[in-house]
């Protein structure tokens, strides 16, 4: 199982993670609380409901870099190209 934190404007929104059923998202207890939380997408509005899907979320998909952007986040950030 992999996962990471997801943050909107410095506040940590919630958490994806991934696990052999596909995907999951969702938002912190203290995110949905706080007056104004901003959803992570449009297409994830804020809920207390876990967001499954078995492939990545298409708004999380278009956040990964591809070509040589990869290359340099891969050498930077130090992620694992698998």
């Amino acid at each position: 199982m992999r996962s990471a934190e997801v943050h909107v404007h410095g506040q940590l929104a919630g958490h994806l993670v991934q696990n052999e059923e596909g995907y999951a998202f969702t938002y912190t207890l203290a995110y949905q609380q706080r007056a104004g939380a901003e959803p992570v997408s449009l297409t994830l509005p804020v809920r207390a409901q876990p967001y499954q899907e078995r492939v990545l979320f298409p708004f999380f998909d278009g956040l990964i870099p591809e070509g040589w952007l990869l290359d340099v986040a891969e050498r930077n950030w130090k992620l694992n190209p698998r």
